[in-house]
């Protein structure tokens, strides 16, 4: 009964009358919808997963063999596609199954073949936005446009379109129930929140408006049950954009930092500081040796514009930040009731360590006697790091479930120097002299452990 209401008001606000050539009805509402799902589904791929992935239930850097499948999106037709990083883990193997339209209309039979299976490469992936681009070797794909998720408005029927539960090619309908939501306050990312029905194997697949656009990226659901409860999230096309270009570019997000954190003024707060404002950010903390130190911004500056925009809550500001890498801004700042002008540098963010993860190749990386992955300690990776002691080694970027590394407190980051005195400078160094180690033989690592030396011995079989 909710959903015909729905309907029926959907109807309405068409603002169509008993004059126009086609009348509002169901039968309308239904073809229409018809002609969106035709049109996108051959753009809507399921993505198959078999590698790594972090245990997130066990802590940083442990890792896991995985199998799994999620969704995506088809957006260039080169073959471009765009999922959640969550799906596509640390994939030893990834495909793409397509729907072939062509080979579709040789059947009659109303089961149509599922498609064809491609290999597909990652071009790069983002943890923080949860967004990860893919290619495969394929020409002339159906793609589908990103449409800009800030002309969304609350209420706008949806359509979210998947592989739930590994049923390829699944569209079901909602509204955006908001258009801007928050998981944590003042964070960065935000969410479209749909009633759409979102399950377990829609993770990366598209949100789509009545044009048949993408206006968001599938992420995650909040529920009790495990299944769908109408509560679900999707990554704004908005933020997928910039993500995606990037990838595009660089092979990752780069973004900017000026060592500073920024609150939200809230009318308690602004009471409570005396601020003279009760809507923008107020800076909570300006990190030593920053470069906001440096442009002498300090501790309770209330911001008001970055290069001339408004400044009206800690996220935008944040956004606005990120975008800037390597560049210099003005910030426009309320200061005891004075007005002050300050240049500021913004610096590219180290990149995350987490990345490190991102190297993994699949059993080629695994030292299987001591439990753990690794990487060569190269160009590659000297960037994810904190400054070393020493230039040469072998960096963990995880611990195997229940392994000797593990149970020892080894983590992802940390870089082993030496095994038993043996001084080790390649990853295929460690997997040989791990080889030769003899049954219940004492094994110490020399390793690098946040900057600082230490042994740590393993009990290993």
């Amino acid at each position: 009964m909710k959903r015909a209401n729905l309907v029926f008001g959907i109807l309405a606000a068409l603002n169509l009358t008993a004059q126009s050539a086609q009348p509002p009805s169901l039968r309308w509402l239904s073809q229409s919808l018809q002609g969106v799902v035709d049109r996108v589904s051959p753009a809507v791929v399921q993505v198959s997963v078999r590698g790594f992935g972090r245990d997130e239930e066990a802590g940083s850097g442990r890792v896991r063999s995985q199998r799994g499948s999620g969704s995506g999106v088809i957006v260039d037709p080169d073959g471009y596609i765009i999922t959640n990083a969550h799906v596509v883990g640390t994939s030893q193997r990834l495909q793409v199954l397509i729907t072939d339209r062509s080979a579709e209309q040789k059947y009659k039979s109303i089961l149509k073949p599922p498609g064809k299976l491609y290999a597909a490469s990652v071009v790069g992936t983002d943890r923080e936005t949860d967004i990860a681009v893919l290619k495969v070797d394929s020409k002339d794909l159906p793609a589908l446009k990103l449409a800009n998720s800030e002309l969304l408005r609350q209420g706008e029927l949806v359509l979210a379109a998947g592989s739930p539960f590994g049923l390829q090619n699944t569209v079901t309908m909602g509204v955006v129930s908001a258009v801007a939501r928050q998981v944590r306050p003042d964070d960065p990312m935000i969410y479209i929140q749909t009633d759409a029905s979102i399950n377990p194997g829609n993770s990366g697949g598209p949100l789509l408006n009545a044009d048949g656009d993408v206006v968001g990226i599938n992420t995650f659901i909040v529920t009790e049950s495990g299944g769908n409860e109408g509560i679900g999230f999707a990554v704004p096309s908005s933020i997928v954009k910039t993500v995606y270009e990037q990838i595009r570019k660089y092979g990752r997000v780069r973004r900017g930092q000026v060592g500073l954190v920024v609150q939200t003024i809230t009318p308690g707060l602004a009471e409570a500081l005396q601020l003279p404002i009760q809507v923008g950010a107020v800076v909570a903390d300006v990190v030593p040796g920053g470069a906001a130190e440096a442009a002498g911004v300090e501790v309770k500056d209330v911001i008001l514009t970055l290069d001339g925009k408004p400044i009206e809550n800690a996220r935008q500001f944040g956004v606005n930040v990120y975008q800037k890498a390597e560049q210099e801004a003005t910030l426009e700042i309320l200061r005891r009731g004075e007005k002050k002008t300050l240049k500021v540098a913004i610096r590219e963010r180290p990149r995350d360590p987490d990345r490190i993860l991102s190297l993994i190749k699949g059993d080629e990386n695994l030292v299987p006697r001591l439990g753990l992955l690794a990487v060569d300690l190269d160009e590659k990776v000297t960037p994810l790091l904190p400054t070393l002691r020493r230039l040469s080694g072998v960096v963990i970027a995880g611990t195997t479930e229940d392994g000797p590394a593990a149970a020892s407190g080894l983590s992802m980051g940390d870089v082993i120097y030496e095994i038993n005195g043996r001084p080790v400078k390649s990853l295929k160094e460690l997997q040989d002299a791990a080889a030769a180690l003899k049954a219940r033989q004492p094994v110490a690592l020399h390793i690098e452990h946040q900057g600082q030396l230490q042994f740590v011995l393993l009990d290993v079989d």
